[in-house]
């Protein structure tokens, strides 16, 4: 629905009439671009967004306008971690009587530049984005219209204004490989994420740190930058695997990573845990069930969505409230840890 004079929307101590007559369009041009409309000429686009921005823009929505929607948005959805989040916040979202809309965009870093029209389009109550960024005209597009956001962020550090709920990447990583010391293990692996996310870096610090208290050298050779994907888990613990003086124990930065390492194991021949230890990261339900068990730091998940709706709520009623959350992170052992075999 377009909106009128009578929508009594005002932009500060500026009319939707005033941006109109300032930008030199009608009201109804204003409007097609507060309601995410592409039928606006680009350089009109622009003209009027500046002017929202310049004079602050908020809008006061009507609740008779409101979606009782909850948007999550991946990059992908066809990760065994991605249904721990849409589990959290379905949680949060049925005990407030709403719905949630699941969409797919962009990379691992933003949401692509057509997604912004549709949720515009669609005035959810808030928007969960699984991505360690925004860019900035995407949240200024989100705060003009009264769409309060929060990034779930297993994936970085999002900027300053942005609400995040996270996990301590950092203290997982040390978890994961002091145990695989204190287990015995000297020659440990690591099979962390692409190195381009700050997730995949803090859990390879975290595994540096262990190894540095503990007086161990890092081989640079046991440094493996994986996907967080079963393939390429199995790809990279088969180049540790294959190396002259191979590792007793892999820390993979994922259970999928895990998952693929216990199979390059079988496939090279080795046992698991008597020839090769693996520890993963994250605690999926699948984790479990692997065989043998898979020892892992447990990443809050669900708890992580959760947390991100209550945010997301709290900010719709502007109450106060802490925007940036880390949740702890524990180490789960399981049966695919032992000590190493005898030399």
């Amino acid at each position: 629905m377009l909106l009128t004079m009578r929508d009594d929307e005002e932009l500060g101590r500026i009319t939707l009439a005033q941006v109109a007559e300032k930008a030199g369009v009608s009201i109804s041009t204003v409007s097609k671009v507060l309601n995410g409309r592409q039928d606006v000429a680009a350089p009109t686009r622009v003209k009027v967004e500046r002017l929202l921005e310049t004079h602050a823009y908020r809008r006061t929505t009507r609740a008779a306008r409101e979606a009782p929607l909850i948007e999550l948005v991946f990059h992908e959805l066809d990760s065994i971690w991605a249904m721990e989040l849409i589990r959290g916040v379905e949680n949060v979202a049925k005990a407030h009587q709403a719905s949630v809309v699941l969409t797919e965009s962009g990379t691992r870093h933003a949401p692509g530049p057509e997604w912004i029209e549709g949720v515009l389009q669609r005035r959810p109550l808030g928007v969960v984005l699984v991505f360690s960024a925004l860019p900035a005209e995407v949240k200024q597009q989100l705060h003009s219209r009264a769409i309060p956001f929060v990034i779930i962020d297993p994936a970085g550090d999002p900027d300053p204004d942005v609400p995040s709920v996270g996990s301590a990447n950092w203290s997982g990583g040390v978890a994961a490989t002091r145990h695989l010391i204190e287990s015995g293990h000297r020659r440990i692996g690591i099979i962390t994420g692409p190195d381009d996310m700050l997730c995949s870096l803090a859990r390879l610090d975290g595994y540096r740190s262990a190894m540095s208290m503990a007086g161990l050298e890092t081989d640079p050779a046991l440094v493996q930058y994986g996907d967080f994907h079963v393939e390429g888990g199995y790809d990279r613990a088969m180049k540790l695997l294959a190396l002259p003086e191979r590792p007793t124990a892999v820390f993979a930065g994922s259970d999928l990573q895990a998952l693929g390492t216990l199979e390059a194991a079988r496939v090279s021949g080795l046992r698991v845990p008597h020839d090769l230890s693996v520890v993963g990261y994250d605690d999926v339900p699948v984790a479990r069930w692997s065989s043998p068990a898979l020892t892992t730091v447990h990443q809050p998940l669900r708890q992580m969505a959760e947390e991100a709706v209550q945010m997301l709520l709290r900010l719709r009623a502007q109450e106060p409230m802490t925007t940036r959350l880390e949740l702890a992170t524990s180490l789960i052992v399981r049966k695919s840890t032992a000590p190493p075999p005898p030399e």
